[in-house]
């Protein structure tokens, strides 16, 4: 008789949950809102689920590991980072857990596009205009104007999939573009990039040839209109090249004064402190953020400072937040199939149950010869 697995999931994650239930999976998914209070994901573990399905907002320790010693098999995220699992502890436990990679790969870089264009032509204090009634008259350049994204420059921060996804959507705008990763320079994808800005000049599309290449951070950031933030939270001792609080004050000085930034990457790579200075001393000209060093973000965070309010694009975590993107049950097009796909691997011991050959597991160190 199959084994019937009992999972715990700490948030809804829409149809996909009744993929598990048709599968004979017990299935108990936290009813509010909110994140649940860490004392009830533990209570949960300690019950002797099988299966723990989470979010970036669930902090899995140690002591939930500890919880689950016994029974524990598999800790499921529906994301693709997961800054809130302790890596260390999941190896020590032998508990394996998986994220939802790729699929929000380009939902991710089309909303970091569509902030930067928002952020650009000014589109925020258009509409207040607008909707205030305000809009009393039509001037060539007053109340303000916005800044052309055609033709301009862009600092890529970062070339891993998001990174690569934004540069592509770069091209139908004729963006000239600088990158930097502190990792890994893909020069295959930059020469294709180039052959079609060429093949776009060549055929009368564009009226000048934009081009691309990598180039060192900081002339990244001194030559650039806008940088798109792109990078993985590393913090000091984790790697030789950290990306915590990357741009502070010393790193926003090097942007030009009409230069805006765009981060849709992790919230601690920007100190918010330092940005929010930035703005309201016109160091840069804007910025656009989806996330945050403490989500939501706090009432007293520097960054909700009314003077800066029109230069500040705030928004909630929601560069993956489209329908495909985020609920559908196809693992190669949503998170939700990613996630429980990686839960039902585990569980049920596809790939002969070799853990190191699947795909969607993180730490499968803990688990090589």
């Amino acid at each position: 008789m199959k084994k019937k697995f009992r999972v715990f999931a700490t948030c809804d994650i829409g149809e996909a949950i009744d993929l598990l239930r048709n599968r004979g999976y017990e299935v108990e998914v936290y009813p509010q809102p909110e994140a649940p209070p860490k004392s009830l994901i533990v209570e949960k573990v300690k019950s002797g689920i099988d299966g723990l399905i989470t979010t970036l907002r669930d902090q899995i320790d140690a002591e939930v590991f500890r919880a689950g010693k016994s029974h524990l098999k598999v800790v499921a995220q529906i994301a693709v980072g997961f800054d809130n699992i302790n890596r260390a502890d999941a190896n020590r436990y032998k508990i394996p857990f998986t994220h939802t990679a790729d699929v929000l790969t380009e939902a991710t870089a089309e909303f970091a596009f569509f902030m930067l264009g928002s952020l650009a032509r000014r589109m925020w204090p258009a509409e207040h205009l607008t909707r205030e009634n305000q809009w009393g008259y039509w001037h060539p350049y007053l109340p303000f104007l916005g800044d052309e994204v055609t033709g301009k420059i862009v600092a890529v921060i970062g070339t891993g999939r998001i990174g690569l996804a934004f540069i592509k959507k770069c091209v139908g705008f004729d963006l000239n573009i600088l990158c930097y990763d502190p990792a890994y320079e893909n020069h295959d994808y930059v020469k294709t990039i180039q052959e079609i800005a060429n093949l776009r000049h060549a055929r009368g599309l564009s009226r000048e040839r934009a081009w691309i290449k990598y180039v060192s951070f900081e002339e990244a950031l001194r030559h650039a209109d806008f940088v798109s933030v792109h990078v993985p939270l590393l913090r000091a001792g984790e790697s030789k090249t950290p990306t915590y609080h990357l741009f502070n004050e010393q790193t926003l000085r090097l942007m030009k004064p009409t230069a805006m930034l765009v981060n849709t990457s992790r919230g601690p790579v920007v100190d918010e402190t330092a940005l929010a200075r930035a703005l309201r001393e016109n160091w840069i000209a804007g910025a656009a953020l989806d996330v945050y060093a403490t989500e939501p973000l706090p009432t007293d965070s520097p960054l909700r400072d009314p003077a800066i309010a029109d230069r500040c694009r705030l928004m909630p975590h929601f560069a993956s937040a489209a329908r495909i993107t985020r609920l559908s049950t196809d693992p190669n097009k949503g998170m939700a199939g990613r996630c429980v796909q990686g839960l039902i691997d585990v569980l049920e011991e596809n790939y002969g149950g070799d853990i190191m050959k699947m795909p969607y597991v993180v730490n499968k160190e803990a688990f090589g010869k």
